[in-house]
C-alpha cells in the first residue's frame, strides 16, 4: 500500500511553477509545456480520501492516453507524449473556466436531484415520469464552473456563461458541438466493449487561436459506464446497474454517513477496501481497453517518475 503516490515534490528542469490538484499534480515548463503527474489520490464529494488506492493513477493516464489518440481527428488535444505510465506531457494551454459534462442517461447527481423534485439541469428541462438510469431521448449538456481548489463546481447555464462573458457565445457553441461529437466516439467504443458510456465531463483550453481538449478523458474519474449486458433487465426491474465508475466509491461513503458535509468524517479505509478500489479501477482499464493491464515497478515509484520525466524534458 505504502507505493501508491500521494505527494509529489519535484522540481523539473525549466519548471516554473507548479498546481496540485485533487488528483492531478500538474507542473508548469516554461508556459510551453505541462508535465502531468496521475497520482493514486481519490477524491470523492471535492474531498480527497485519507489513502491512495495503488495504480491507479496508471490506470486513469492510460486510458486516457488511449482516448487522446482516438478522438484527436474530432478536436487537437494537448497530449504530446507519456513519458511514464503515470504522466503526460503536453502543450500548455490557457484553460476555459467551466467543464463541460454531457451526460446520457438520469443517474448519480442528477437522478438525487430528479428524485428530489428537480426538473431542470442546467436550463436543461428534464421532462416527469423519468427512471433512475433511464436512457435520455438524446444525451443532454450540464455545464459546471470550474471550482478553485477546496470549492465545489457550481452549475451554470449556457446562458449565464455566455451573459457573464465566461465564453464567447460562438466559442461557447462549439465546445458544445466538439463535446457531442467526443461523447459520440465514447459511447461507440464503450459499446464495442458491452459497456455504456453513462456520461463524462470534458476540458478545454486554448492554444495559438485554436480550441484543445485538455485533461483526461473517458477515464473513471470523469465518466462512468454501465456493463450493456443485462442493463435493460435490471432497469426492468428498478435494480441498481452493474457499473464501472467512482460511483461504488461515493455509495459507500453514502452508507457510512459521508457526503462531504460540514462535521462528518471520512470512514476508515481499510486496506481490504483499497485493494478493492484498486482492482476495480484495473477491471476497468481491462474492460474499456480490452488490453490486459500491465502493472508498473512501484518499488520506487516517486523517483521512476522524477527520472523518466527528467530525462524526456531533457531531450526536447
Amino acid at each position: 500500500m505504502s507505493q501508491a503516490i500521494v505527494k509529489t515534490d519535484y522540481n523539473f528542469p525549466g519548471q516554473k511553477s507548479v498546481y496540485k490538484g485533487k488528483v492531478r499534480d500538474v507542473y508548469n515548463i516554461n508556459d510551453d509545456y505541462l508535465v502531468m503527474v496521475v497520482s493514486d489520490r481519490i477524491s470523492a464529494f471535492d474531498v480527497v480520501l485519507p489513502k491512495g488506492i495503488p495504480y491507479k493513477g496508471q490506470v486513469l493516464n492510460q486510458i486516457a492516453e488511449k482516448f487522446l489518440d482516438a478522438t484527436s481527428d474530432i478536436v487537437p488535444n494537448w497530449k504530446i507524449a507519456t513519458p511514464d505510465p503515470t504522466v503526460t506531457v503536453g502543450h500548455f494551454c490557457d484553460s476555459y473556466p467551466v467543464e463541460m459534462i454531457v451526460r446520457g442517461y438520469l443517474t448519480g447527481s442528477s437522478w438525487r436531484l430528479y428524485k428530489d423534485g428537480g426538473r431542470d439541469i442546467c436550463g436543461v428541462p428534464i421532462p416527469d415520469g423519468m427512471k433512475e438510469h433511464q436512457a435520455f431521448p438524446e444525451p443532454i449538456l450540464t455545464p459546471t464552473t470550474k471550482a478553485e481548489q477546496g470549492a465545489h463546481d457550481e452549475n451554470i447555464t449556457r446562458e449565464e456563461i455566455i451573459k457573464q462573458g465566461l465564453v464567447s457565445e460562438e466559442e461557447y457553441l462549439e465546445l458544445e458541438r466538439i463535446s457531442l461529437e467526443l461523447f459520440k466516439r465514447g459511447s461507440e467504443i464503450a459499446k464495442e466493449m458491452g459497456l455504456i458510456l453513462v456520461d463524462t465531463k470534458y476540458e478545454f483550453g486554448k492554444k495559438d487561436g485554436e480550441i484543445y481538449l485538455i485533461d483526461e478523458i473517458h477515464t473513471p474519474d470523469s465518466s462512468r459506464y454501465f456493463y450493456a449486458d443485462g442493463y435493460q433487465e435490471r432497469f426492468d426491474k428498478g435494480e441498481n446497474q452493474k457499473q464501472l465508475s467512482k460511483e461504488f466509491v461515493r455509495e459507500w461513503l453514502m452508507e457510512n454517513n459521508f457526503q462531504g458535509r460540514e462535521g462528518e468524517v471520512v470512514p476508515e479505509m481499510t486496506d481490504e477496501f483499497v485493494t478493492e478500489v484498486s482492482d476495480r479501477y484495473i477491471e476497468l482499464y481491462e474492460s474499456i481497453t480490452g488490453d490486459k493491464f500491465v502493472k508498473a515497478d512501484v518499488s520506487e515509484v516517486v523517483g521512476r517518475v522524477e527520472k523518466n520525466v527528467t530525462e524526456y524534458l531533457n531531450s526536447l
